[in-house]
Parts: structure tokens; C-alpha cells; sequence
């Protein structure tokens, strides 16, 4: 609708009752009789009927100030242009009628120019005052019923909506408060694939995309409504944060626990890893002194040395719990020296065995940076790494470590051929007792040896990934801080 229909329905809907007019020309028969009887001529008497169809157009609207034009130049004519008492046509009589009716016009216009602003200021504060009652609603939204179905709920009492519906792009749900026209249902999730707003005259219903940030994560559809696009786009972008602190606290919720359940299970194997050194010490120190004393038949000797050998495999397991054990504890801090990392595995391929220790190939750069560690914690998880590689390669075939030097970081690699870690299986390896489904067939393990080098590296502030290689094998890397020069 343009400015001038506009001005015409507005001026006629609003003031099209027979008093406003009639007002109207009741001063004009007033001003008439005043200008008349006090003797008065044309330019006074237009000066006043002037006035009046300029108060006819900024309240009454065009068509009445029209009516009081029309009315205001008749009497000019009839009883101010010579001969009065007639309907002389005069060039000032159609002079006066011109400007009575151009004033009609522009008035009329400046007056709907400013009602049209009014009514839009009124209610862009009328939808920011919502959007405001909006967020601070959503903030105490209860995350314990489905976020959707709440917040869609929410949107349609606050706005006065006929229908609110919303569609979640992560989970692929559908939400719905009230009922929209035929054809609705897919609203929200069209709005979300076509990636654009839009608003529907004849339905009046918006078409918005959910957005966090620039990402599109979802499509909300808004029914029976004038808002402005403005409003639209910021109720949108409000749902789209909805839905992630909904999802925010759930993590949250989920993480809290993961943590309470991982305390508790570590505090149990602390206890459990504590309860067992006793009596395999003893189990050992019994082996071991009937191995000592001999006497034993082939058959008994053979017996006891198994028993001895498993003994110190079950002590060598609760030691490694106690030591995951202690570096779960917030107590725990690392004795941190400058080390040199080509010394560190050279500490580390002694202890290997002569045919193991022969297959170690080792790549050092000419000018080492070293790291500020704690010696026994570092030797701890290089030994780890060494020992899966050897363990899960094919025998025989080289292992290669190689180090790298950054800005920040000194990086150690040790490569080897065989087992490949598929992508989805590289991150939870590291967690405790976890094994990936590829090395079931191989010799087994505890599934704790890469979760204790890895809270050995976070504890030094650095971080330890795999990579796997199709076709040959997977490496892991170990990244800590460089030593600063002092």
C-alpha cells in the first residue's frame, strides 16, 4: 500500500463518523458569521477558513479537510466576492479553492507521515519490551522438560502468536505451540534448508533461520503476526542461543558426572591397587624363597616359577594403578628440570632387550632445544610408547623416532609398520582401560598405559596424539614446552 492510499483510508477510517465533521463545520459557520458580521473581507475571512481546513487535515484526515475546503470556498464566494448574497465564479474564488485543497493535501500527509511513525516506534518498543521479557525468560527456562516445546510455548505467550513452531537442525526434531494454517508443518525446517528470512503477507507469518553467530543451526516460523524484520531476525538469533545453553548445560551436566564417576572409580582402584601390594609381596617373597631353598622336583620348580612370574605381573599392574592413581590427585605436581630428550631415549632403549633395542632407529636434530620435565614421569610414558610400538608392529620392522623442534615445542615421533588405529578410534585409546577394537587380537594389555602418558604430558602442559598411516602402521607424537633460555 503506498503513502497515498494510505492517507486516504487512514484519514477516512479513522475520523468517518458524522461528529468529527460536523465539528468541523460548525466553525466554519462560526468563523462565517464573526468574519461577516464584524465586517470583514476576503483576506481575513480566508485566513481563518484556512486555519480550520489545516485542523480538519491534521485531525480529521484528507477527506474531511476536502469537505471544509469545498464548504470554506462557498461561503469566500457567497458572502465576501462582490456581488455577495451570489455564486459568482471568480479567479479568487478557484485561487482560494486551490490552496484550501493543496493545504488539505500536503497537511494531511505530514500528519500521516507522523502517525505512520508513531505507530512503527510504538511498536518496535512494544517488540523490544518483548524480546527483552524473551531472554530474561529464557534464562530461567527449566532444562529438565524438552527445551524446544518450551521455548516455542514461551514465544507464543509472550508475542500473542496464533502458532510458533521451531525446528532443531542438530537433533532434526520439530516443535510446535498452537495451530498454524494448512501446510504448516514444514515451515521452520524450509526456512532452515532455503537459508533465508521471509514474511508472507497474506498468511503473515514469518520464515526465519536459526542462527549461532553466522552458523545456521535451525528454522523458526512465527504465525498471525505484523513484527517487524528486525524483531523477527532477533528472536530468531534469540532461539538459536536457547537451544545451545540448553545443550551448553547439558554438556555440562554430562561432563560434572563423567568426572564424578571417573573420582570414584580412581579412588576405588587406589584402594583396590593399595589392598593387593600386600599380600603379592608376600605371594613373591614366598616364591621366590622356595625357588632359593631348591629341593624341588622339575614339576614344582616349574610351578613356582610360574607362580612367582605372575605374582610380580600383577605388582608391576597395582603399581602402575597407584601411579595413575597419583596423578588424578590435585596434590600432584612434577619435579621439573631441563632435559635433554635424546638423553631420555637413550635412557629409555637401555632397558630394552639386546633384539628389541636393535630395531630402534633414531633421528636427532644437530641443534636440540630441551624441555624442563620431570625425569622419572617422562621416562614413565616414553617407555609406554616404546613398548606398544614394539608390541603392536610386525617383528622385526623398524621403529623409527625422530624429533622435531618448534618456536614452542620440542615434538617426539615414534613410527612404526603394522596395526593402523582407524580415525575414530585415535582419540579413545588414550582413555583408561580402553582398548581399540584392532588390537584384540594381539597381545594383550590393560588398556592403562596410554592414559598415563597422557596425564603425564598434560601435566607438564603439553599433549600426545596418533596418527595412522593406510597401509603401514601409526605413530604417536609427544609435544612439550620448550625450555626457556635464562
Amino acid at each position: 500500500m503506498d503513502l497515498t492510499s494510505k492517507l486516504f483510508s487512514l484519514g477516512s477510517s479513522r475520523y468517518s463518523g458524522v461528529l468529527p465533521l460536523g465539528c468541523s463545520l460548525i466553525g466554519l459557520t462560526v468563523c462565517t458569521w464573526a468574519s461577516f458580521h464584524f465586517g470583514q473581507g476576503f483576506a481575513f475571512s480566508g485566513f481563518l477558513y484556512l486555519v480550520l481546513v489545516v485542523l480538519a487535515a491534521l485531525y480529521g484526515g484528507f477527506w474531511h479537510a476536502t469537505i471544509v475546503s469545498i464548504a470554506a470556498a462557498a461561503c469566500l464566494n457567497y458572502f465576501f466576492v462582490p456581488p455577495i448574497f451570489s455564486f459568482v465564479n471568480s479567479p479568487a474564488n478557484w485561487v482560494a479553492l486551490g490552496a484550501f485543497e493543496f493545504t488539505a493535501l500536503v497537511i494531511s500527509r505530514l500528519s500521516l507521515h507522523a502517525q505512520l511513525r508513531a505507530t512503527e516506534a510504538i511498536a518496535e518498543r512494544r517488540d523490544m519490551e518483548r524480546l527483552y521479557e524473551t531472554s530474561r525468560r529464557i534464562l530461567l527456562l527449566d532444562t529438565s522438560e524438552e527445551a524446544g516445546n518450551a521455548l516455542t510455548s514461551l514465544i507464543r505467550e509472550i508475542f500473542g502468536l496464533k502458532m510458533v513452531q521451531l525446528y532443531d537442525a542438530l537433533s532434526g526434531a520439530t516443535y510446535q505451540s498452537g495451530a498454524g494454517p494448512q501446510g504448516a508443518e514444514s515451515q521452520a525446517r524450509d526456512a532452515y534448508l532455503l537459508g533465508d528470512d521471509t514474511y508472507d503477507e497474506a498468511t503473515r507469518t514469518w520464515s526465519c533461520v536459526l542462527r549461532l553467530g553466522e552458523r545456521p543451526v535451525g528454522g523458526l516460523a512465527l504465525d498471525d503476526t505484523r513484527m517487524t524484520k528486525l524483531a523477527a531476525t532477533a528472536l530468531a538469533s534469540l532461539g538459536g542461543i536457547a537451544l545451545e545453553r540448553v545443550r551448553a548445560l547439558e554438556r555440562e551436566s554430562h561432563a560434572q558426572a563423567a568426572r564424578q564417576t571417573e573420582q570414584l572409580r580412581t579412588a576405588v582402584l587406589d584402594a583396590l591397587a593399595h589392598q593387593f601390594k600386600t599380600p603379592l609381596t608376600i605371594a613373591r617373597t614366598a616364591s621366590s624363597g622356595l625357588l632359593a631353598l631348591g629341593g624341588l622336583s622339575e614339576l614344582q620348580t616349574e610351578l613356582v616359577t610360574d607362580i612367582d612370574e605372575q605374582a610380580a605381573k600383577l605388582d608391576h599392574l597395582a603399581s602402575r594403578l597407584l601411579r595413575a592413581a597419583m596423578l588424578e590427585s590435585e596434590e600432584f605436581q612434577p619435579r621439573r628440570e631441563r632435559l635433554s630428550f635424546s638423553r631420555l631415549i637413550d635412557s629409555t632403549i637401555s632397558k630394552l632387550d639386546p633384539a628389541d633395542r636393535e630395531r630402534i632407529r633414531v633421528s636427532a636434530p644437530r641443534r636440540e632445544v630441551p624441555i624442563f620435565a620431570d625425569r622419572g614421569l617422562i621416562l614413565t610414558s616414553l617407555m609406554q610408547l616404546v613398548d606398544n610400538a614394539i608390541k603392536y608392529s610386525e617383528p622385526e620392522s623398524p621403529i623409527e623416532i625422530t624429533f622435531e623442534v618448534t618456536a614452542a615445542e620440542v615434538i617426539l615421533k615414534i613410527r612404526s609398520k603394522g596395526l593402523v588405529v582407524s580415525l575414530q578410534e585415535r582419540e579413545r585409546i588414550f582413555e583408561r582401560f580402553y582398548r581399540a577394537p584392532e588390537t584384540h587380537h594381539l597381545p594383550a594389555g590393560t588398556g592403562l598405559g596410554l592414559s598415563i602418558v597422557k596425564k603425564i604430558v598434560e601435566a607438564h602442559h603439553g599433549h600426545v596424539w596418533a596418527d595412522g598411516e593406510t597401509d603401514y602402521g601409526t605413530s604417536f607424537s609427544l609435544a612439550l614446552p620448550a625450555a626457556r633460555a635464562s
